[in-house]
């Protein structure tokens, strides 16, 4: 079993303060594969007082310099890309395959958007030609506290490490304590590519304790959190009396709108992507409404793509699905199926229980419910497993007003080969994001939501200047 008790702090790795042992189970065996100590007060604190003392040298540096090391972690990252998607397939049961094929490559993707997107920054900006001698200065906000979540770990580390590395901030990192053992490989990462001393520090530990002292504390500048919209909502009461910045990530119940004139392959893609990385992921498109002409046929084809979906342990090669992350999530998930039955859904694939010829590990039957509606609870609430409910809609009009009337607003969906009506629709989804028959957001592209999906923007310029502050300056004298 691993052994990874200690902190990055200062440059170094150091002993907690006090030793509180914690065991990373394995979601595929449910046997535990390390341990690692969780912060305290004293931890936090130490790492807060070292990422203070870095700050003003760090926000110091030249643009150049900032680059070169975003460039040298970068380097590193990729030469140890297959050790990364281990820990990750290990720590929360990604398949390895899409360890290596999706995980890992999320933070090369952000890494390289990043870089490209500093190298055009504009930290010094003028108001307008009205106002020649007036300029707006881009600065880092100081400490930030990144807490981060299990089901994405470098994706979402890399959203906020990278930009607040470029900007001029230092941080204290608090990964998720279930998944922890790809951040502390990232931090030897950090570590290997020549992060000044304090500009990056990690200290493990649960929300109760490290992520409350650090959203809390008096020298952190920031906060940058992903995860539920209960702990997001806990982490700004907690800030407020220190009146922090805030950005939070949260949770979706994303809108996928089938319209009859979709491509043939519509449905299977979106109940596949529900039910990717085992539909641990905040921008799954978890409710399909699919208008009335189709509505058949979709429950069939949705049905037979869950059908076709096999799980196995991760440690196999192949297209197959994992485990979910844990105890607690199985266990929630098991009851929102049951849930789904006990308030009428018609359950068409899948159901509770574990896939058939696995008796350990938490696995989780892709499922699929048709003739839902939106008041269900599983058409509320965010089940963060392959749980697909199937919504019927006649017109356009009640496909937005099913598809807004939710308290998320994350990614909704559109498919439609009507160019005129994507468009249309999409202006009138409330969330911070649309994709539309099947086209991926592009590179720099932000990511973010409205409402219970919390705030701020991650990703390309807007996940840069989120780690600004913003000075208006008058009376500016050019350089001779």
């Amino acid at each position: 079993m691993l052994e990874k008790r200690e902190f990055y702090i200062g440059g170094e790795w150091v002993a907690p303060a006090v030793p509180n042992d914690l065991a990373v189970i394995d979601p595929s065996t449910e046997d535990p594969c390390a341990v690692i100590s969780l912060g305290s007060a004293a931890d936090t604190d130490r790492a807060v007082a070292s990422a203070r003392s870095a700050f003003p040298s760090w926000a110091a540096t030249r643009r150049e310099e900032r680059i070169a090391l975003a460039k040298r972690i970068l380097e590193v990252y990729e030469s140890l890309s297959d050790e990364m998607a281990e820990a990750i397939s290990l720590e929360m049961g990604a398949p390895i395959d899409l360890s290596k094929t999706q995980q890992v490559p999320s933070g090369t993707w952000h890494i390289n958007n990043f870089i490209r997107a500093m190298e055009e920054f504009e930290f010094e900006r003028r108001l307008g030609s009205h106002a020649p001698n007036d300029r707006i200065l881009y600065e880092p906000v100081g400490v930030c506290g990144l807490i981060t979540p299990w089901n994405w770990p470098m994706n979402q580390v890399t959203l906020k490490v990278i930009p607040a590395l470029l900007t001029g901030c230092t941080m204290v990192l608090k990964p998720s304590e279930i998944a922890p053992l790809s951040s502390l490989l990232f931090a030897q990462i950090m570590h290997e590519a020549g992060t000044p001393a304090g500009v990056f520090n990690l200290v493990n530990g649960d929300g109760a304790g490290v992520g409350t002292h650090l959203s809390g504390h008096t020298d952190v500048q920031m906060i940058s959190f992903t995860g539920s919209t209960r702990a997001g909502v806990a982490i700004s009461k907690n800030a407020a009396d220190t009146l922090k910045r805030v950005h939070l990530e949260l949770g979706g119940k994303g809108a996928n709108i089938v319209f009859a004139d979709a491509d043939e392959k519509a449905v299977k893609r979106g109940a596949l992507h529900c039910f990717n990385n085992t539909g641990q992921s905040c921008n799954a498109p978890t409710r399909m409404l699919v208008q009335r002409q189709i509505y058949d046929q979709a429950v069939e084809t949705a049905a037979a793509t869950a059908d076709m979906v096999h799980s196995a342990s991760p440690r196999e090669p192949g297209r197959h699905m994992g485990p979910v992350v844990s105890q607690v999530q199985f266990d929630k998930i098991q009851a929102l199926i049951q849930k789904g039955i006990d308030e009428g859904a018609r359950l068409v694939a899948g159901g509770t229980g574990r896939p058939e010829g696995l008796n350990r590990g938490y696995y989780v039957r892709p499922t699929v419910f048709a003739d839902v509606s939106n008041s269900m609870t599983i058409a509320r609430e965010e089940i963060f497993g392959p749980v697909l409910s199937i919504i019927p809609f006649e017109t356009e009009e009640e496909a937005i007003g099913i598809a807004n009337d939710t308290p998320y607003g994350l990614t909704n969906y559109v498919q439609s080969q009507d160019g005129a009506k994507c468009n249309r629709v999409a202006r009138q989804l409330r969330s911070g994001m649309v994709e539309m028959n099947g086209a991926p957001r592009s590179a720099g592209s932000p990511f973010g939501g409205m409402k219970a999906s919390g705030n701020g923007r991650e990703g390309g310029v807007w996940g840069l200047e989120d780690f600004c502050e913003v000075k208006a300056v008058s009376g500016w004298h050019e350089a001779p």
